[in-house]
């Protein structure tokens, strides 16, 4: 197939008659998008009542709302079902003397009761901060210390590993729920058996009339120094993830979709929770690792007809080798897209070329709650690129004055911090306990994202890198992300990460370290390969100088390439925190 730089949609590509088209664009209001909600009683609005009771309570009462995979069975879960559990979840809540503004702790993996205890406590009016299973009992107090936690709810395996050491360490935790298969039998002090307390709760709740800017979501996210920061998201945030999953996911009442994100994080609550329940449809759960070979075969067996997946497990299906994905057909999957980190254009070719989709890139933070910027079924993709703003949400490109105002760069092409006007229901209403570091993210009426980008004249959106990691070399600014992609190119290549290394000279030199695909060596001439490579896609001034084989990158486990931590190595700085370090 022969590449450009343009990826031309077609009737074949165009399955179904996709959600947004330039009528959307036009008529578009965040008041539209809200009469499509049910509501509560005087205006009042909460997530869980949205995204399950508005259902149960109408024709797709008996639908599969949530379809667990394990190893052996499956089990589905109907909207009536998840109104019910969620119920019961609410009332086992309130038994326990919980309630409004409460905060509740999950940390499991993807099972039945974490996403039953997620709905159930909207229900009931708590705030819900999800822990990702994998976290060390550092990162566990830290952020249920800075979130005053209430309640936890964990399993058996994970509390006697991870919290039990620590629990006297957390002053404000009254209960922990103990849920998962294993916990029916378990018998550990101090806590209580969620099984036994849903049976003898009763299955209707009459649901906390929760207001639009009630607090609903506390979402941490490292930074590269101190503590993490609590991004405070309220219940208007579910219209933004209605508009998104109808506009960005372009998800259709009878899809199935399947978003691998681990609800540990933003993407798999905002998009592995909500969203799909909005829209009716049916989400694939897979509770296990990543394994290509599975993998390929949830999208096939399951009849999987939009994925939501990220740029880390593209690369890890692309070194598996197109033959495995070759001895698998998905004739129902009609839409992918990534996010987490720039997508490569050589995955999205991959995708085009390998799974007969190309993948959609698409860009959002944990801070704007949903996604901002994203190629959409209907666009025509250019490799490399965002996308373009979704309806709604204005994007710009702004550059920074001494005095702390910013300005609007008009004319294309011309990089500088990605912005956003303020506005859209989900955006962060501030850092918890931290007011002076949200008064940071704003000139006047943008939010500065930290992103460096470009627009180009067609009006989308290039990364280029956040602000701390831009390499600064010779009077050259140079986004890794783009040097990063020209080293994939190369057949060796299964991941890149870059960095500016200090130099006497020209202030920074560009430094990659590599991880190779199987069946490649790490030797001077692949050195030497790889750095001509890059010098005729890049030119000299913006090519590695230097190139370093790894084993594998460090990436967080929600997929992102650790720059920073890369840096720290190379110069022996402080590394930081790390608690979302994969392995660790």
């Amino acid at each position: 197939m022969e590449r450009s730089n343009i990826i031309r949609k077609t009737a074949v590509d165009l399955r179904v008659s996709p959600n947004l088209n330039e009528e959307v664009y036009a008529t578009f209001s965040w008041e539209t998008i809200r009469e499509q909600l049910a509501g509560l009683p005087g205006g009042g609005l909460n997530i869980a009542h949205e995204a399950v009771d508005r259902h149960a309570e109408g024709p797709r009462r008996d639908h599969t709302a949530l379809r667990f995979l394990g190893s052996v069975s499956h089990r589905d879960i109907s909207y009536g079902e998840l109104s019910s559990l969620s119920n019961r979840f609410a009332n086992v809540l309130r038994r326990l003397g919980l309630g409004r503004g409460d905060r509740l702790f999950t940390l499991t993996g993807r099972i039945p009761d974490l996403y039953i205890a997620v709905l159930g406590s909207f229900k009931n009016g708590l705030v819900v901060s999800p822990l990702f299973s994998a976290f060390g009992p550092e990162p566990i107090a830290t952020r249920m210390n800075l979130g005053e936690a209430a309640v936890l709810v964990t399993t058996p395996e994970l509390y006697e590993r991870k919290v039990a050491g620590i629990r006297d360490r957390i002053p404000s935790l009254r209960h922990v729920l103990l849920a998962g298969e294993e916990a029916a039998t378990a018998n550990i002090p101090g806590t209580l058996n969620l099984k036994r307390l849903m049976d003898e709760a009763l299955e209707t709740f009459e649901i906390a009339v929760t207001q639009p800017e009630d607090l609903a979501l506390l979402h941490f996210t490292s930074g590269t120094t101190g503590t993490p920061k609590g991004a405070m998201h309220v219940h208007a945030a579910v219209i933004t993830h209605w508009s998104t999953g109808k506009y960005a996911l372009d998800l259709h009442p009878d899809d199935v979709f399947w978003c691998t994100a681990d609800p540990g994080w933003v993407t798999g609550t905002s998009y592995g929770i909500i969203a799909p329940l909005l829209h009716g449809v049916t989400s694939i759960v897979d509770a296990g690792d990543f394994d290509a070979e599975r993998w390929y075969r949830i999208l096939e067996d399951q009849g999987v007809t939009v994925w939501y997946t990220a740029p880390t497990a593209i690369r890890m299906l692309m070194k598996a080798g197109p033959e495995l994905a070759k001895a698998h057909a998905f004739p129902k999957l009609r839409f992918i897209a990534s996010v987490g980190e720039p997508l490569n254009p050589e995955a999205v070719w991959w995708g085009r070329e390998t799974l007969g989709l190309p993948i959609h890139d698409n860009w959002w933070q944990t801070e704007t709650g949903g996604i901002m910027i994203a190629n959409n079924p209907a666009l025509d993709i250019k490799p490399g690129s965002m996308g373009r703003a979704l309806p709604g949400v204005t994007a710009a490109i702004v550059k920074h004055h001494e005095d702390g105002t910013v300005e609007v760069v008009e004319a294309s092409d011309q990089e500088g911090e990605l912005a956003l006007r303020r506005g859209w229901p989900s955006m962060l209403r501030g850092y918890l306990n931290n007011a002076e570091r949200y008064r940071q993210c704003f000139a006047g009426d943008w939010y500065l994202t930290g992103d460096l980008a470009r627009r180009d004249a067609d009006g989308y959106f290039w990364f280029v890198g956040r602000a701390d990691d831009v390499i600064k070399s010779a009077g050259h600014l140079i986004g890794p992300f783009e040097v990063e992609s020209a080293l994939m190119e190369h057949p060796a290549v299964a991941e890149a990460g870059v960095i500016g290394k200090p130099d006497a000279i020209v202030g920074e030199v560009v430094k990659a370290f590599v991880s190779l695909k199987a069946g490649y060596s790490p030797d001077e001439t692949l050195r030497k390969q790889l750095i001509g490579h890059a010098r005729k896609k890049l030119g000299a001034a913006v090519a590695p100088k230097e190139i370093e084989f790894l084993p594998s990158l460090p990436r967080t486990r929600s997929g992102k390439i650790m720059r920073r931590l890369l840096k720290a190595r190379e110069l022996g700085l402080p590394e930081g925190d790390t608690s979302t370090l994969e392995g660790s």
